[in-house]
């Protein structure tokens, strides 16, 4: 049964692995994977009527994350820079009145344009917060949360999340070709980062460094246009 499902932990810590730092080891969440997919097999009740493959996914996914809350992968220096690169992409595009380009984003930082670009690559993972809302789950990403709850379906909720759309739609029109291709790639066709770089004939840290940009963008971007007091 182990034998079985490895595939299942692969595929699992493989869509994981993808929203990561590059210092996270994929074997080391395939192995702790592995861990979660024995557990799921120990402590499985054909009885409940759940698929085991529902039921290891549920323990193989818990045992992952909680080895990567232990990790602390996202640390304060990280959150700190993601910070810094969305105040400064505000900042320039508040003076030039346009998408600000990687080099005057890194001269705001102070930074030389390859430093920025490292800054990029370190946040992998870190940038997707409040933006990336989407799902680990096999049937695709979304950029926007799911709402699935019963409140959800009220109209003021619904006529809201049709304009936070718009907003998004809008951020993500006014980026450079390159960072909107990038998201589309990634979010709407669901592929890989390394999928990506080949497509766009691209090394696949310069489609890291693409991708965080991007979302920093597009976060900076709807804090300007879309008040934490409206709500997400």
């Amino acid at each position: 049964m182990i034998l079985e499902h490895l595939p299942q932990v692969r595929l699992i810590a493989r869509r994981i692995h993808e929203r990561l730092p590059e210092s996270v080891s994929l074997e080391d969440l395939i192995s702790i994977g592995i861990i979660g997919l024995i557990s799921a097999i120990d402590n499985f009740d054909p009885s409940q009527n759940v698929k085991l493959r529902t039921y290891a996914e549920y323990k193989i996914r818990g045992a992952i994350l909680d080895s990567l809350r232990d990790l602390d992968c996202a640390s304060r220096d990280r959150r700190r820079k993601a910070k810094q690169i969305e105040a400064a992409i505000a900042a320039v595009e508040q003076r030039v009145q346009r998408s600000a380009t990687e080099e005057e984003i890194a001269e705001q930082l102070g930074l030389s344009l390859a430093e920025y670009r490292e800054w990029l690559v370190d946040i992998r993972g870190l940038s997707l917060n409040q933006v990336d809302y989407g799902s680990d789950r096999d049937d695709g990403r979304q950029l926007i949360e799911n709402l699935s709850d019963d409140e959800s379906r009220w109209p003021s909720h619904l006529l809201e999340s049709s304009e936070f759309e718009k907003v998004l739609a809008e951020g993500i029109e006014r980026m450079p070709a390159a960072e909107r291709t990038v998201l589309s790639l990634y979010y709407k066709e669901e592929l890989t980062l390394r999928e990506i770089a080949e497509v766009m004939n691209l090394h696949l840290s310069r489609i890291s460094q693409l991708k965080s940009q991007a979302l920093l963008r597009l976060r900076a971007y709807l804090e300007k246009c879309w008040p934490t007091s409206r709500g997400r």
